[in-house]
């Protein structure tokens, strides 16, 4: 198969790539982080998440910070709802995407979020009901497709399942996580040939850490069984906490490296994502994750 002519990348960083961060990042920081995003070309900005802040303190500003971004034209800024208190605030706050994470794990999925994965699955129904009326898109995640750190390898069918359930369920679109990071371009392409039988392959979306070196390499498999969007964090911010050395998304920079250089569009500025990434890294005091901001000198080694 010929590899897509566009690829559409979604920006997780000021969601997935914070929420960890033993630090609090001040809300100044995260609404111009989406700023510069949003000014790099990025077409989907993941922007917080409506979740306990007993549980994530990092994300207790959701409301500021939906209130506080520009939306630029064009651009989405999806937000994360796990269940339907979460979607009812998230809608207060002006969100006009909200998404629903599960697992393909069992093992993963209970000590996540204490449910099974029907459990969770179910808890999805009323929110999906609530966001219909709503007129508000949901986009579904499925964590551990690739392996899980307490069940090892994950069946693709298992995968499949879960995938085709959020699709049934009214999710436009289906991310699919390798969240610790152990994934390797054959169990890739097994993985998405099994979903696929399940969910239209532009209906899903290719979520990739970097753990092991692999995330560039899934991408490229990836994009050989025919999938156009990928989520990516700048800097390679975040990482998994139930997952020893899972080192962290795959760096948006990175990959947009690799794509410019497969000759597939994204409309985003290279230029402005190094910048971007030296800027936040020095703002939160981590070290870079990508490789391609350090080789350009960006962010301090």
């Amino acid at each position: 198969m010929d590899l897509p002519r566009r690829v559409r990348i979604v920006e997780v960083g000021p969601r997935d790539g914070l929420q960890n961060e033993k630090q609090l990042v001040s809300t100044d920081v995260k609404v111009e982080l989406i700023a510069r995003l949003g000014a790099a070309g990025l077409p989907a900005i993941e922007a917080t998440s409506f979740v306990s802040s007993r549980w994530v303190p990092q994300m207790g500003d959701n409301a500021d910070v939906m209130a506080r971004i520009q939306r630029l034209p064009g651009v989405d800024y999806p937000v994360l709802t796990p269940n339907l208190q979460g979607f009812q605030s998230a809608l207060v706050a002006g969100a006009q995407e909200v998404a629903v994470f599960a697992a393909a794990s069992e093992s993963f999925s209970r000590k996540n979020i204490n449910c099974t994965i029907a459990e969770s699955l179910a808890r999805f129904e009323p929110v999906m009901d609530a966001a219909k009326t709503a007129g508000i898109r949901v986009r579904g995640y499925v964590s551990c497709v690739l392996g899980c750190p307490y069940e090892g390898d994950i069946a693709p069918d298992a995968v499949a399942d879960v995938a085709a359930t959020l699709f049934g369920m009214g999710c436009y679109e289906v991310s699919l996580g390798d969240t610790i990071g152990v994934g390797t371009p054959g169990k890739t392409r097994r993985m998405l040939d099994a979903v696929a039988r399940r969910v239209p392959i532009d209906k899903l979306a290719g979520h990739y850490h970097d753990t092991y070196g692999q995330a560039l390499v899934n991408i490229y498999a990836s994009l050989e069984a025919g999938v156009a969007t990928f989520d990516a964090s700048i800097a390679g911010l975040g990482g998994c906490p139930y997952a020893a050395g899972a080192s962290g998304n795959v760096a948006t920079e990175d990959v947009v490296y690799m794509l410019d250089g497969l000759g597939i569009e994204t409309g985003i500025n290279l230029d402005a994502l190094v910048e971007t990434s030296g800027w936040i890294c020095a703002q939160i005091g981590r070290a870079c994750g990508s490789r391609v901001s350090l080789a350009k000198g960006a962010c301090a080694r």
